[in-house]
């Protein structure tokens, strides 16, 4: 009898040591296996966090605070604002006060020194300061009101609307402005309306040239399938102007409003140095400057506390400016990518 296992023995022996080097290998498999899942798990993670969409919102405000002139621009402006805020408080003086010291230097008592009239040149240019904001912050959101409502609405309705609207917007732009706004804020003289009524001029010869740009940017937002479907909905034109096209054109206003606010205090700047402006008793520094040139040589005091104090704000703002025109436009390379 030979000691050779049978064909049937063989097969079950070999069918075990089969399954016992699958069972080997597949314990050793598991680690690596549970490992790969939770790596896998780990770059889902990675990747919905690589990959969380930002809001136009939010990468606008990324793009703009990512060049050092905007953060410069928008920090000196705050400097400036706080400055004509607490700048009352930190003087005894008032700004129509006699002090009793002429034509003074810069000193301990009067940082900025005083003016031949006895007034403190520091209240004197805070004063001016807060004035020429007030007008430029006021035209510029009246400019951007009206030439968004105008521009968008007259694009809406087209038609007679849209005619009689460019006709308005064409005969405004011929008008020579300067010499109306000149005449009627005469009429007014240094009374509290007189600044109120500069305010309603200056904003009622600027804002058509931004009007047509609005329209222009309107007749391609309105045929968008979002505004058709409101239309076909009913919604009233008021609510599709206000509510689905300017906030669509709504880029280009923030622009324009930073610069309507320079425009808007160079126009009242050199309008008050020719006497057209804010009138005495009231100020601003386009009056300063007008009142201190003379003396620009003598007693250089007087000029330079305005004229830099304008020049600081006007470049702030340009900084605000630049920095809001290269955040919100896609194809600028200024902002670097977010």
């Amino acid at each position: 009898m030979s000691n050779q296992p049978q064909p049937q023995e063989r097969d079950i022996k070999n069918a075990r040591e089969l399954a016992g080097e699958s069972a080997i290998k597949s314990g050793a498999d598991l680690e690596p296996m549970a490992n790969t899942e939770e790596t896998a798990q780990e770059a889902a993670k990675a990747a919905d966090r690589k990959g969380k969409r930002l809001t136009r919102g939010q990468l606008i405000r990324r793009r703009f605070f990512r060049a050092t002139t905007s953060k410069i621009g928008v920090f000196g402006f705050l400097v400036i604002v706080l400055i004509a805020l607490v700048g009352p408080y930190l003087v005894p003086w008032d700004y129509q006060e006699v002090t009793g010291n002429f034509l003074q230097g810069p000193s301990a008592e009067h940082w900025f020194g005083t003016t031949q009239g006895g007034r403190d040149v520091f209240a004197l240019t805070i004063e001016g300061l807060r004035k020429s904001l007030v007008i430029g912050i006021a035209v510029a959101g009246i400019q951007v009101v009206v030439a968004a409502i105008v521009g968008a609405s007259a694009a809406y309705f087209g038609g007679f609307f849209e005619k009689a609207a460019l006709w308005v917007i064409d005969l405004l732009l011929v008008i020579p402005s300067f010499l109306i706004i000149a005449v009627i804020s005469q009429k007014f003289g240094g009374n509290q309306s007189s600044t109120f009524v500069f305010i309603l001029l200056l904003a009622a010869f600027g804002w058509m040239l931004t009007a047509r740009v609005v329209r222009s940017m309107t007749l391609s937002v309105k045929n968008l399938e979002y505004v058709t479907a409101a239309r076909y909905m009913s919604v009233p034109p008021r609510v599709i102007i206000t509510k689905h096209i300017i906030p669509n054109v709504a880029s280009y206003l923030i622009i324009d409003a930073a610069l309507g606010f320079v425009n808007a205090v160079m126009s009242e700047t050199v309008l008050s140095y020719f006497g057209f402006g804010v009138q005495p008793p009231e100020t601003s520094l386009g009056v300063l400057i007008a009142e201190g040139q003379g003396m620009a040589t003598t007693s250089p005091w007087i000029f330079l506390a305005p004229a830099t104090i304008l020049t600081l704000t006007l470049i702030f703002v340009n900084f605000i400016g630049d920095g809001l025109r290269d955040a919100i436009d896609p194809s600028s390379k200024s902002g670097g990518q977010a």
